[in-house]
Parts: C-alpha cells; structure tokens; sequence
C-alpha cells in the first residue's frame, strides 16, 4: 500500500496526484489517501517555508515556478497561482476529503471530487476556502452539497484532519506531498521514482 499525504491548496500535490494513480495501478497497487492540512505541518515543522516565499522574484523561485509548469504540462495539467488567493485555507476543502470517503452516498465520489477542487483553485482560481465554492465542487462531483457542509462541521472530522496531520508531522513530513511505502517516506512528485522501487522491493520480500 502506497499511503499519500495530501493537502489541495499546494500545486506539486495537484501534479502527484495525477501522477500516483497511473503508477500505482501498474504495480497493481492501492492507494490510502490520507487528507492533513500543510499548514499545520508549517506552522510545526517547516517554518521557514514562509520566508523562503517572500521574495518570489528571487533565482530559486523563478526557477520553481517553471518547474512547476513543466511537471505540470508533462502530467496534463495547467496551473495557475491564484493572486489573490495564494496560500488558501484549504481546511474545509480538506475536512470535506474525510467526510466524503466515510460517507456511504459520496464514498464513490471521492477522486472526483479531489480532481475537481484542485481544479477549482490551480485551473478555474477559486477560493477552495468558501462554501459557495465547495458547494459548487460537490454538485460537479454528484454530492449532496448540504450533507457536505453539515458534514464538515462534525467534530469526528475536525479531529480525524488534526489526527492525520499529527501523524505526519510524527513520521517526519514536512509538506505536501508526502509518501509512506511501509516506514519509508518520500516527499514531492519527483519521488515517485522512488516510491515505484519501493514498492517494487516490498513486493520481492512478500
């Protein structure tokens, strides 16, 4: 099992996202998708990610833009940075993940619904953090809207993100994405090499 840890207010996990499930499903692989807020893990772990953004002009983050761009023309995508909405509080968004994968009626939305809030944000540059917006996703995604915000505001939920994201911090992420191949972790969407041999070694030892 490939374990993904993910937040949709962060591009390189928009761009994993689509690259982990072709990879996973060639090695025959499942795929537990475990929702966390990335700014928890900032705010814990990786402060200085703050200050490393506040000079986007700067040689590292010029670069980092393109490199986005090209991973994300290599895995179809087009993404965009939402100026006035760039970081976004994706905690709704976020709880919404948890809410739908144990919900019997949503349950088998679930990816849709994950594919089409990072559109939201990274193609169409919605705010992700607004209920109209969220409303919006679910109806594009076949979920009842109203059973998603009522959802969301459950205190089962709001505890299962602060667990997740917990439990990463614990295992030594930092941001988004992170991969768990058993104990092994492997963060960003240039990693799946990585995660591929993992999987692959695992496999030869079962």
């Amino acid at each position: 099992m490939i374990e993904f840890f993910f937040d949709c207010s962060s591009p390189w996990t928009y761009i994993a996202f689509r690259n982990i499930q072709p990879l996973a499903a060639g090695l025959g692989e499942t795929i537990r998708w475990r929702p966390v807020l990335v700014g928890g893990i900032f705010n814990s772990v990786n402060k200085g990610i703050y200050a490393a953004r506040e000079d986007m002009n700067s040689p590292k983050n010029r670069y980092t833009l393109k490199d986005v761009q090209d991973n994300a023309r290599e895995a179809g995508l087009k993404i965009a940075f939402p100026p006035k909405v760039f970081p976004v509080n994706s905690v709704k968004a976020m709880r919404g993940c948890l809410w739908i994968a144990q919900d019997a009626a949503a349950g088998p939305h679930y990816l849709e619904f994950i594919e089409a809030t990072f559109a939201a944000y990274f193609t169409r540059e919605e705010d992700i953090s607004q209920d109209e917006v969220l409303a919006a996703i679910c109806r594009q995604a076949g979920i009842d809207a109203d059973a998603f915000l009522a959802g969301i505001a459950q205190a089962d939920i709001k505890d299962q993100l602060k667990a997740n994201t917990d439990e990463a911090i614990q295992r030594g992420a930092f941001g988004s994405p992170t991969f768990f191949v058993g104990d092994d972790m492997y963060f960003g969407n240039d990693r799946l090499a990585l995660v591929r041999s993992a999987v692959l070694r695992s496999k030869a030892k079962a």
